[in-house]
């Protein structure tokens, strides 16, 4: 049977990743630092996916797994060692963590004489997250093995669209391996990136040139799902499918969603109808109910989410680019500078700095935003409005 190595047995791993690699016939190797987690996949070797459907939920069955002890260097090794196909889902913050036991792996397949390619399907929020990590790999292999990898091994970018929140609770119960997926299950990635044959994978969608499938992800539905939940955390909403309900919030959403569609329209000449479309379905996503995906959730980190390359300040970068003015956008990002539920530490680093230095400061910390830029009276006059107690509604006529 063929075998593939899944490094991080987390949402992404087991509810999409995993699922896409036991459709295609493959046996799977979860590497995971939670011990509880690797010794129930050991003892079932099996777990169950919850895929909503309207009102209720289909059970999907993933079978022929087990567990890899994260900390195990020689056991991740081997298993890398007989991979047919090898993907990550640990986390921006992990990702250079997981190097070494990686580059062991990748030793052992030279020294075994292993000639197969091995392709890394690098599944990281984060643009880059492939050669970021085939650098970090790199770092400890010798030159005859990094020669080996050049050859024979590949990090591969994807583009992460399905959406697998926290599992409810309900369904925990019933299994401790349970995940909650919707049913969009397509992963784009990256043709020209792979190294020999594109291993044969379900739904695995190939295509060159990649960087607007990575783009689309990023500047459609990264920022207006944390556009969503940050307005809706400020109407004191707890569910994303709630806010998505909402007409005013959604109404900036919408015009937000078009003035993204604008931009990669005059980047990659691709037809305006067709983004319009693709926002217009994540919009009706994201009112998926069963998921029951958290505002805490989708807004959580905003250090990252608000930082200079990632969803509104690099959105309104492209829209800046092509004239389009990011207003909607920008009302993102300020709704974002007032979030910070308990427990997120990387949030309330960031109104903290707010408060002692001053919101000019922090969007040139923080988001890479000069203090001269056009972008700064926009998002002072949505953070005030916000400040002062002025609804969606209100700030979705002031915008207009």
């Amino acid at each position: 049977m063929k075998q593939a190595v899944m490094y991080g047995a987390g949402n992404i791993g087991r509810g999409f990743i995993g699922q896409l690699f036991y459709m295609s016939g493959y046996e799977i190797s979860f590497v995971d630092v939670n011990q509880s987690l690797i010794d129930r996949l050991n003892g079932d070797g099996q777990y169950p996916i919850y895929i909503t459907e309207g009102e209720s939920y289909r059970e999907y069955l993933v079978t022929g797994v087990r567990g890899v002890n994260g900390f195990d260097t020689e056991a991740i090794a081997q298993a890398i060692e007989k991979a047919d196909v090898m993907a990550t889902a640990v986390g921006v913050n992990v990702l250079g963590k997981i190097a070494a036991p990686i580059a062991r792996g990748i030793a052992r397949r030279m020294e075994m004489g292993v000639e197969q390619p091995l392709n890394i399907i690098v599944c990281e929020n984060m643009i880059g997250a492939d050669a970021y990590l085939a650098g970090e790999i790199k770092k400890y292999l010798r030159d005859a093995e990094q020669d080996y990898f050049d050859a024979h091994v590949a990090t591969v970018e994807p583009s992460i669209g399905r959406m697998v929140p926290a599992t409810p609770e309900h369904l925990k119960e019933k299994h401790p391996l349970a995940v909650c997926v919707e049913p969009y299950c397509e992963l784009p990635v990256d043709r020209d990136a792979f190294v020999g044959e594109i291993p044969p994978i379900v739904n695995l969608q190939p295509f060159s040139p990649f960087d607007f499938h990575i783009r689309r992800k990023l500047f459609m539905h990264n920022m207006s799902h944390a556009l969503t939940a940050y307005f809706g955390a400020l109407q004191g909403y707890t569910y994303i499918w709630e806010v998505a309900e909402d007409r005013a919030i959604q109404g900036l959403v919408r015009k937000a969603l078009a003035e993204a569609s604008q931009a990669l329209s005059c980047e990659y000449g691709v037809p305006i109808e067709e983004l319009l479309s693709f926002g217009e379905q994540l919009i009706e996503r994201f009112q998926n109910r069963l998921l029951g995906d958290t505002i805490e959730r989708v807004g959580r980190d905003t250090k990252r989410k608000l930082a200079s390359n990632d969803r509104f300040v690099a959105t309104a970068q492209l829209c800046q680019k092509h004239g389009i003015v990011p207003v909607h956008v920008l009302a993102g990002l300020a709704a974002g500078l007032h979030f910070a539920p308990d427990g997120d530490s990387a949030s309330h680093e960031v109104v903290t700095d707010l408060a002692q230095n001053g919101l000019v400061h922090t969007l040139e910390h923080y988001c890479g935003i000069d203090c001269d830029s056009s972008f700064i009276p926009v998002i002072e006059s949505v953070y005030h409005q916000i400040q002062n107690g002025k609804t969606a509604q209100e700030i979705a006529k002031a915008l207009s």
